[in-house]
This record gives structure tokens, C-alpha cells and sequence, in this order.
């Protein structure tokens, strides 16, 4: 299996709730905050019959499974080792453009990140969630703050919630970590978790330079905007519901990073992306990845690539697992169309915003859809932003 340096060379409120005061050094960056709400995996244990009102989710589209003969069943597939070969990177390039133009979600195979610290990584978050409740307080989200364990995006006391908690953490550049998040994870826990963000930014970056060369982008411009930016990961938890049809584990939205890459911890099914008005479920491969562009590559592509409303469903029986790390600018960057995608023929479709006041204003708002992205869309008929 080829490495990643070649490609880099290549590319560029109940008694459930967990959270509570602790004080603690004033961290340099927040992102915002979300409430403190309760624990669901502690909710989940008392093996209800039904869901607390705050949990029933009526406004969401029911499941969809499409018919698995038809073009729609499985997302595409990408074959990194393709990418970097001479004789097959040409097509293998074109099937990436295809897919992110047409999908926005792509499954990656031959990544060249280790079996071994994949699986690793996977036990290491199986075991976390093991932890007493006791134990996990500590990593509890803090006034003021949106990392930590809770859930994110929840403005309101009257606001409905999603049927998962996530653990939600800045891992890379080392300063911009928490310590009482980071450094006082169990040590194996810790040691994995920050050897997985080095593979992963380095898989990114390799990622986003094929990209930019399918896009026809300057791919000096994209290493600029990602090479010094940062990266966050969410390990989500979805425990079994009596009624998996009236909650949803993750409310519909598109990712407002630049790039996702998920990790399924097993071959549970609950991710759905929407495509042509229905949800699709996406059923993890084996050794794979599922990449998916986030909403600060569609402003960068112009809206060549789309970001993807998708969501997460839970189930009756099992719970479910997976870990997302989100890779964004350097806080110190500008959010905007590369300039070389844009032309006479091809006007800017967004309008620029800073990487800090981009963040600072995404988490003051709930989850809806792909509203967040659509806020910076150019009006061409006024010359103003969109405010839906």
C-alpha cells in the first residue's frame, strides 16, 4: 500500500445529566456554546418504553430506504492508491470530481492509514464510552464552551434534541487543545487519539491537493487556506431507542468544515445523506472511510462541489459508534472562492468571511439543513447576502 507521504508529496436537567460546574483556565479560542442537556446514554439505560417529549422529533422525514438495484444504493467508491498511480490517476481523478460534484460523499478505500491504529482507535472510543458516569463528568462541556461531551448547537431549554451524545474536541494544532479534555484522557486513549489527528491531517491534505487539480484550482491555494488550519473531531454515541422512529440521533444538516473524514466503529447502519428529496443509508465498507465536502468547500469551489445534507437514524437493538474529524482554514484565514475559480464567466457565488467570525456565528445557531452555507450566498440579482 502506498504512503501518504508520496501522496502528500504528490497532492498537498434530569439526574441523567452529566455536565456540571468545574472551573478551569479560560481556554485562548471558544467556538461558542451549546446547553448543558441530559446524558442520552444514561437516559437509554433505564430501558424505557417510551421517549421523553424533548426527544420526539414529528418535523423529521421519515426513513427511506431505496431499492438497492437502483443507481442510487451505494455512494461512490475512491481508490487512493488509483490516485497516485500514473497509469490509472487520470480516470480515478475524474471519478473523484464526479463524486464530489454529483454526491458530496464518497467512500475512500487503499488509504494508506494503519489497520492497526484504525482498529485501535475503534476500541480506544468503545472503552471511553464504557467509562462509569462519574468518570466521564470531567469531560463534561463547560459553561460557555461547545467542547467536551454533551451536544452541540442546542440554543434553547425548549429545543428538541437528538437521540446521541458526542464528544466533541480540538485536536490539532497540540495549542488550541483543552487539557482538562486532551491530555486527561485515559493515557492509551490519548496517545491513539493523537496519533489518528497526525495520519488523518495528513490524509486530508492529500485529499483536498487532489481536489484542487479536479477542480482546476491553483493547488498552492488550497495548501495555503488548509495546511496550517485546524482540526476537531466528534465521537458520537447513539444508544438503542424503544421508538427509533420518532427520534433522530443527529438532526439533518450539512458539514460546515471544509472536509469530514468519518470512522464507523461497526457495521452498524445509521448515516443518511439526501439526495434527488430522498435519504439514502450509507453502509460502511470495510477499512474504508466515508469523506464527505463540508459547507467551506462549496464557498472555495464557488459551489462547484456541494456540501450534503445528511443525518444520523438509530435503532431498537444496538447502539452505534463512529468518530468524525472535521479539517478547517488557520483561524487566522479568509473564508472565499479561490480566486483562481473565479472569472467573468465565472463570478464569485459567496461572499468572504473570516475563519473565526465564521465559527463564532455557526454555534449560535441550531442545526437546519445547509441554511448556515446558504447565509453567505451572494443575492446576484441585489449584490447582497442570502439571510435564510
Amino acid at each position: 500500500m502506498l504512503s501518504l507521504s508520496l501522496s502528500l508529496s504528490l497532492s498537498l436537567s434530569l439526574s441523567f445529566r452529566v455536565c456540571g460546574s468545574m472551573a478551569m483556565e479560560s481556554p485562548n479560542f471558544s467556538f461558542g456554546t451549546s446547553l448543558q442537556v441530559p446524558n442520552v446514554q444514561e437516559l437509554a439505560k433505564e430501558h424505557m418504553i417510551t421517549v421523553p417529549p424533548r426527544y420526539m422529533r414529528p418535523d423529521q422525514d421519515p426513513t427511506i430506504v431505496v431499492d438497492p438495484i437502483t443507481s442510487l444504493s451505494e455512494i461512490p467508491i475512491i481508490d487512493m492508491e488509483k490516485l497516485l498511480l500514473r497509469e490509472s490517476g487520470a480516470s480515478e481523478l475524474d471519478r473523484l470530481h464526479s463524486a464530489c460534484k454529483h454526491w458530496g460523499f464518497f467512500q475512500l478505500v487503499n488509504h494508506g492509514v494503519s489497520s492497526t491504529l484504525v482498529e485501535k482507535m475503534k476500541l480506544e472510543i468503545q472503552e471511553f464510552f464504557k467509562l462509569p458516569l462519574e468518570e466521564k463528568k470531567k469531560y463534561c462541556q463547560k459553561e460557555g464552551d461547545v467542547e467536551g461531551l454533551g451536544q452541540a448547537f442546542v440554543v434553547s431549554e425548549e429545543q428538541k434534541l437528538d437521540w446521541g451524545d458526542m464528544f466533541f474536541l480540538n485536536t490539532l494544532p497540540p495549542h488550541l487543545r483543552k487539557p482538562h479534555l486532551f491530555d486527561d484522557l485515559p493515557p492509551s486513549f490519548r496517545e491513539t487519539l493523537g496519533t489518528y489527528a497526525v495520519e488523518l491531517k495528513k490524509l486530508a491534505m492529500a485529499i483536498l491537493g487532489f481536489m484542487a487539480r479536479a477542480l482546476g484550482m491553483k493547488v498552492e491555494e488550497m495548501r495555503e487556506l488548509f495546511e496550517e488550519g485546524f482540526q476537531s473531531m466528534r465521537i458520537n454515541y447513539y444508544p438503542p431507542c424503544p421508538r427509533p422512529e420518532s427520534v433522530i440521533g443527529l438532526s439533518p444538516h450539512s458539514d460546515s468544515v471544509g472536509l469530514t473524514i468519518l470512522l464507523q466503529i461497526s457495521e452498524i447502519e445509521g448515516l443518511q445523506i439526501k439526495k434527488d428529496r430522498m435519504w439514502i443509508p450509507v453502509k460502511p465498507r470495510p477499512n474504508a472511510f466515508i469523506i464527505n465536502i463540508g459547507d467551506i468547500l462549496e464557498i472555495v469551489s464557488n459551489g462547484m462541489y456541494r456540501s450534503i445534507e445528511h443525518r444520523a437514524t438509530v435503532n431498537s437493538m444496538h447502539e452505534r459508534l463512529s468518530i468524525a474529524a472535521f479539517h478547517s482554514p488557520k483561524l487566522t484565514g479568509d473564508i472565499g472562492p479561490a480566486p483562481s475559480l473565479i472569472s467573468t464567466q465565472t463570478p464569485p457565488q459567496f461572499r468572504h468571511v473570516s475563519v473565526e467570525t465564521y465559527f463564532k456565528e455557526l454555534f449560535t445557531r441550531k442545526l437546519a439543513g445547509k441554511a448556515y452555507v446558504d447565509y453567505f450566498r451572494i443575492d446576484h440579482g441585489e449584490g447582497n447576502a442570502s439571510t435564510n
